[in-house]
């Protein structure tokens, strides 16, 4: 199959509309050979979510992006955000650069979060030796923001192997700081709508691509059924508000130690002035807060497409039996491995490059343990998987 050999890849891919359109393998293309995947995740992530520290855990997730696109200073190489960690698809001409990125935010996690950031780069050629794939679908959300879709295995064994110790990259010195402008964690948890917030995780468990794809159909229909394919926010995005730990992660993250304090004020009066425009429906400097929560809404990745299909979404608890029941058939007919998570409500990390800009990102998970515990529950489940 031709494979497109330039650092424009992401860029040229068609893109569906219709979230189904994940479960088409025509909507992937092949990586080119000469890509690596950088792939990032918390060790030990289950006992900081169990700490209550599931705030940090999505924020080292996030940072692990953010740090990387900043780096190559472009917001749209191929991506996926994993609540634990995170997958990244860059050029080789890119590698350099990602690659003392990974180590800053290593170091930034550990000193800034207390928290253990393992990272890897993996050639996307040395993937395919060892018998796996790496293709990409390009979901629109909106008309100024795609999602990576991930299929082939390939991203699922570059994890792999960094667990096992390869390919891993050491820490920088002392001190070292990533790039996270446009880092940000101020929003509230968003408390469910419907009954619950779940989180899922299904993989392929040995059955046909077919079997397979057709599972994945009929669980995308059946969360469909729910207002906004059950969608954690509401149409018209979430009510402006921030929580003190959130405010605090941000500024430690866009702002050198001395300056924190002056970045905290900066960033809280800019939350009172976003929440004193919406209450008197006024915009400000081409600022329109009305428009902004609409477009956070749009722009939310809710559900993915990651070697498996990811979702966190708001349902009512006799939609959320129907889910469970049909995970449970398609687990025990073999076409499927499945971990599901139940919480209350929703957390919301973002990558917002100017509140003016129309392609601010938003990567939506569970806000008690969300895909790391649905993860988790998948691993005792089916002990053969390592994920």
């Amino acid at each position: 199959m031709a494979q497109i050999k330039n650092d424009q890849f992401f860029d040229t891919l068609p893109v569906f509309v219709e979230f189904g359109g994940v479960a088409d393998m025509s909507n992937y293309k092949p990586l080119p050979d000469d890509w690596i995947l950088a792939t990032a995740d918390i060790v030990q992530s289950t006992l900081a979510i169990e700490a209550g520290r599931y705030k940090e855990v999505n924020v080292a997730g996030a940072s692990v992006i953010s740090a990387v696109l900043n780096a190559l200073g472009k917001h749209d190489y191929p991506f996926i955000f994993g609540g634990d960690g995170a997958v990244v698809a860059l050029p080789a001409s890119g590698s350099d650069k990602a690659r003392l990125a990974l180590s800053a935010v290593q170091t930034w996690v550990a000193e800034v979060l207390d928290l253990n950031l393992r990272v890897a780069m993996v050639p996307v050629s040395e993937i395919r030796s060892a018998g796996f794939d790496v293709s990409i679908g390009r979901h629109e959300v909106g008309p100024d923001v795609a999602y990576a879709m991930f299929a082939g295995g390939g991203a699922s064994w570059a994890e792999a192997q960094m667990k096992a110790g390869r390919y891993r990259l050491l820490p920088a010195p002392h001190g070292t700081m990533p790039d996270l402008s446009g880092l940000s964690c101020r929003w509230d948890p968003i408390e469910n709508r419907h009954g619950e917030i779940v989180s899922i995780i299904a993989v392929p468990a040995g059955a046909s691509d077919h079997q397979f794809q057709t599972f994945v159909t009929d669980l995308i229909a059946l969360t469909s059924e729910q207002e906004r394919g059950a969608h954690p926010l509401p149409l018209e995005g979430p009510q402006i508000g921030f929580t003190t730990r959130g405010l605090a992660i941000e500024a430690r993250a866009t702002a050198p130690k001395g300056q924190q304090l002056k970045r905290k004020i900066s960033i809280l009066w800019e939350i009172c002035l976003a929440l004193a425009l919406d209450r008197l429906k006024l915009t400000v400097g081409g600022f329109d807060p009305k428009r902004y929560k609409s477009e956070v809404a749009q722009n939310s990745d809710f559900r993915k497409f990651d070697d498996g299909l990811k979702m966190t979404v708001d349902v009512d608890k006799e939609r959320c039996r129907r889910i469970e029941a049909l995970l449970e058939d398609a687990s025990v007919s073999g076409i499927c491995q499945f971990g599901l998570h139940r919480q209350q409500s929703a957390l919301m990390t973002c990558l917002v490059p100017t509140p003016l800009a129309r392609n601010h990102m938003h990567f939506i998970d569970g806000a008690a343990g969300g895909y790391a515990m649905a993860a988790k529950r998948l691993k005792e489940k089916y002990s053969s998987i390592d994920r």
